[in-house]
């Protein structure tokens, strides 16, 4: 994406600061900070960093073609749009922006439990690819509702997250007394499917009512529930284990994403990137495996396909170009890694993606 506008972003982490002066420092430190002493959210980043790229020359790449499918959905490229909780805090159209820049790009939204709209409504919005997140309820006919509701709704994926028993002590938020809103907190629970919540309770009630409500022994026998209620795949959001990975592929789920929730949850964890070959490998093929948590660049994208990625997820970088200029800052966020990725496939000698092997991935412990 080129202009002549010098005060247009050029990379996706020049958005941040500019979000940052729009938002107010609870909304931006909810979005961007991580959890205790956030070394892994930095890590996430700093993990790519390290990965470095050993390119292939003589190759004809005048035509990179950057697109793939996940799941058997064509995607222009190998970009999800992960999900974010809330999206009206950080814009007033929220999801409904989002979801029509993903759709206008060519890429599947996850939409999130905690959306700001039904996922009824966010589906009406646009005619893109929609992937359900979804947080398993104590109440088991809310969590079938849910996933009977998106089905009907036409999503064409679960995607589970099961990296959150409990909420990970993000001290951000605890520092600036973050809740979200009254109004946001009773119109999703509501849109959950807890109807008959009074509209009496305050933030805090509502709050510790969504706590509670998610208390939810989530085991391999849950997951075989789920799985009966509906004939979508699923995904299983959170695997960072070898060993859960082989468990998840053993019992046929369709894909898993390798992520430590950005650094949100359990700070002390490696980055998503850094497990991501070893998942893979152990996969072997059984599930497609997606990951997240640190993906800034379109080089970062190159590397977790030549990881053994099927694709990424991406999360604040989008939110950010949200809260800067609406649908058309998400469009200019996906437009800017889109180059980046095509580019990175040009210098490295590969033509599509299946081009892209771990023969590119080079470690400082390596030898040429």
């Amino acid at each position: 994406m080129e202009s002549k506008d010098n005060n247009l972003p050029v990379n996706l982490s020049e958005f941040e600061p500019l979000a940052q002066a729009i938002l107010p420092k609870p909304a931006f430190d909810h979005l961007s900070g991580g959890a205790d002493d956030e070394g892994t959210l930095r890590e996430n980043l700093a993990a790519f960093q390290r990965i470095q790229l050993v390119p292939r020359v003589m190759r004809d790449v005048t035509r990179c073609d950057p697109s793939t499918t996940v799941l058997g959905q064509p995607l222009t490229m190998p970009v999800v749009l992960g999900p974010v909780a809330c999206h009206r805090l950080f814009h007033p159209e929220g999801e409904f922006a989002v979801a029509r820049a993903a759709a206008q790009a060519g890429l599947v939204l996850a939409v999130s439990t905690g959306s700001s709209y039904s996922l009824e409504e966010v589906a009406a919005s646009s005619p893109g690819p929609r992937w359900f997140q979804l947080y398993a309820y104590e109440d088991r006919g809310v969590t079938r509702g849910l996933v009977e509701r998106a089905e009907a709704a036409g999503y064409q994926a679960i995607c589970l997250t099961v990296d959150s028993p409990v909420s990970g002590r993000r001290e951000r938020d605890l520092r600036n007394g973050f809740i979200r809103p009254k109004p946001f907190l009773y119109k999703t629970l509501v849109d959950v499917g807890f109807t008959d919540l009074s509209p009496d309770l305050d933030e805090e009630q509502l709050l510790a009512f969504a706590g509670k409500s998610l208390a939810v022994a989530l085991t391999w026998d849950y997951l075989d529930w789920l799985r009966s209620l509906t004939r979508l795949p699923f995904l299983l959001k959170g695997i960072l284990n070898q060993q859960d990975a082989l468990m998840a592929a053993s019992r046929g789920i369709e894909g898993v994403v390798v992520s430590n929730h950005g650094g949100r949850q359990l700070d002390g964890t490696p980055a998503s990137i850094d497990v991501l070959q070893g998942i893979a490998e152990a996969v072997d093929g059984r599930s497609e495996v997606l990951v997240d948590s640190g993906v800034r660049r379109g080089t970062d994208v190159l590397k977790a396909l030549a990881l053994g990625a099927r694709a990424v997820l991406i999360g604040r970088p989008y939110i950010w170009g949200l809260a800067v200029n609406g649908q058309a800052g998400v469009t200019q966020v996906l437009e800017l890694l889109r180059e980046e990725f095509r580019i990175a496939m040009g210098l490295t000698g590969c033509v599509n993606v299946s081009d892209v092997s771990k023969e590119l991935i080079f470690r400082r412990r390596d030898v040429l």
